[in-house]
């Protein structure tokens, strides 16, 4: 296609415009025709709304889907999480199985959570069952740590009530903030005595047909303070929160190495202590965890042609190595901590602009959304729900007619959870 696509950004960052120069892009102001805007949040709703959008043509196409909040706001998750669970068990599907405790067996994968104000009722009666357990608090629309604090008292909820002036818990909606309020994961596996979170990077064109991608190159954050699960270090934030905007305040926070290890050296820690097997599991589980998750979005998202996303999976590992999503960010930092940070990013970027603009042309929202297998990069295709559905029909039809089904049908087993591998 001839032409070279102009580019509109409001997130100036190098990572950002290295790719764009790269390519031979031109930029050009938000005022004129753009193929390719890279947008912040805000503007994303700014651009979609009724009153002052945009209306896209075929050539432009954005970094956000118009309600990503859906996914990434951390009430909206697990409120569309608890609906998806609903409707699966509805269905009768094996996947919604619970055991004698009334716990989901597949889908178990969010910790304890209830939004403040609306569940503050349900939260106390649930807190009473085991008045002993640690609950972190978070506001709904924030991020990098900002207004997090532990509790494990009722009395600090009234007293933090109190003290922001909301004790009669008002609404979002009436200018007062928002809560989550989750069961603390209080026995994370440790590696070097030190929590740690894992930040996986998961890119999607379409939501219906669901078709998303796993980058290969995702990375924990450390903390600076070994871990402690006692109540006197409770507000002690570098014990508690991996993120590096808290971090990097700490006395014993290293500028080398930014408290970051990546995925494949975690992989291979586990592997030599854990065993091969358990840690094949683990990254099964964590990529079922973000298959699910995107699939109980699925229905509510606005699938507007025009969007693509590339999200920040943020996963806790346990000491007993179960993965728990803690939330997802649709902003996930383009800042660079530190020179492999910078490499990351720049290639993560390099990466996503390959599979949503093939060779670089100039857009075209028409397309089938199919790229190249040689233009992934460091991304593998996680789920594509076209293929899935076509070998399901397939198996189906296999069945009625006596044959047996090879590992590539996408077999299941009699839990109804995918088999390792063959799910994807």
């Amino acid at each position: 296609m001839a032409g070279k696509v102009k580019w509109v950004s409001d997130i100036e960052k190098s990572v950002l415009v290295n790719n764009f120069e790269k390519r031979g892009w031109i930029q050009v102001p938000e005022s004129e025709d753009w193929n390719f805007y890279w947008m912040s949040v805000q503007t994303i709703r700014n651009a979609f709304s009724v009153d002052n959008g945009y209306r896209l043509s075929d050539d432009q196409i954005v970094n956000h889907f118009p309600n990503h909040y859906e996914l990434t706001r951390k009430d909206m998750m697990i409120k569309n999480i608890k609906r998806y669970r609903r409707e699966l068990e509805k269905e009768g599907s094996p996947q919604a199985e619970k055991d004698e405790n009334g716990k989901y067996v597949y889908l178990d994968f969010v910790p304890v959570t209830f939004m403040l104000p609306a569940d503050y009722n349900l939260f106390v009666e649930e807190f009473r069952k085991n008045p002993s357990s640690t609950w972190i608090m978070k506001p709904c629309g924030k991020a990098q740590g900002k207004g997090i604090f532990l509790i494990n008292k009722l009395s600090q909820i009234k007293k933090w009530s109190r003290d922001s002036r909301t004790s009669t818990f008002l609404a979002a909606s009436s200018g007062k903030e928002a809560y989550v309020i989750s069961l603390y994961i209080d026995n994370p596996l440790l590696i070097g005595g030190k929590k740690f979170d894992l930040r996986l990077y998961v890119l999607v064109t379409t939501y219906r047909p669901l078709k998303c991608y796993m980058y290969k190159l995702g990375f924990c954050r450390f903390c600076t303070v070994k871990y402690t699960p006692s109540t006197s270090e409770l507000d002690n934030m570098f014990v508690h929160l991996t993120n590096v905007a808290i971090q990097k305040h700490g006395d014993d926070y290293n500028h080398i190495h930014g408290g970051k290890w990546t995925v494949s050296n975690l992989r291979l820690y586990l592997e030599s202590t854990r065993g091969k097997e358990v840690t094949n599991k683990l990254f099964d589980e964590m990529h079922w965890i973000i298959v699910q998750s995107l699939k109980a979005v699925a229905s509510v998202m606005n699938n507007d042609k025009h969007c693509f996303e590339c999200y920040g999976y943020d996963i806790i590992i346990d000491d007993k190595l179960k993965p728990w999503l803690i939330e997802v960010n649709a902003s996930p930092s383009l800042t660079s901590s530190t020179a492999n940070d910078r490499i990351l990013k720049y290639n993560l970027i390099n990466d996503t602009l390959n599979i949503v603009t093939p060779n670089g042309e100039i857009p075209d929202c028409r397309w089938n959304r199919s790229p190249q297998k040689d233009s992934f990069g460091n991304y593998e295709l996680l789920y594509d729900e076209e293929v899935a559905q076509s070998e399901n029909a397939d198996r189906d039809l296999r069945n009625r007619s006596g044959q047996s089904v090879g590992s590539k049908g996408g077999r299941m087993n009699n839990s109804g959870r995918p088999m390792p591998a063959t799910w994807k």
